[in-house]
């Protein structure tokens, strides 16, 4: 895929993940999204970072709301060729995962 296209496809699935989540939060303010593409441009990965509280409103119950998202998300990509996936992440999970520094 041509590398315009990746970026529009990017932008226009990022607005799309902030535009649906930001009603449903109580902090949108907070919310954070971090994107990250494969070399080869065949998988984007987006990284809804929330604050904790966030984060159950989002999955919703039984987490129908979050699937709902991702599926969206999913078959966007899927038009154009490209894989998506989308992670509902707490600021404390993202914590965990940087390394401690010394």
């Amino acid at each position: 895929m041509e590398q315009d296209m990746m970026q529009q496809l990017t932008e226009s699935i990022g607005k799309y993940l902030l535009a649906v989540v930001s009603p449903i939060i109580a902090h949108p303010e907070t919310a954070e999204l971090r994107v990250a593409a494969a070399e080869d441009g065949q998988l984007v990965r987006f990284r809804l970072v929330l604050e904790n509280a966030d984060v159950a409103r989002v999955i919703g119950r039984n987490g129908m709301t979050a699937s709902a998202i991702r599926s969206l998300a999913k078959g966007a990509g899927e038009k154009q060729g490209i894989k998506v996936v989308v992670h509902i992440l707490s600021r404390d999970e993202v914590q965990a995962e940087q390394p401690a520094t010394a």
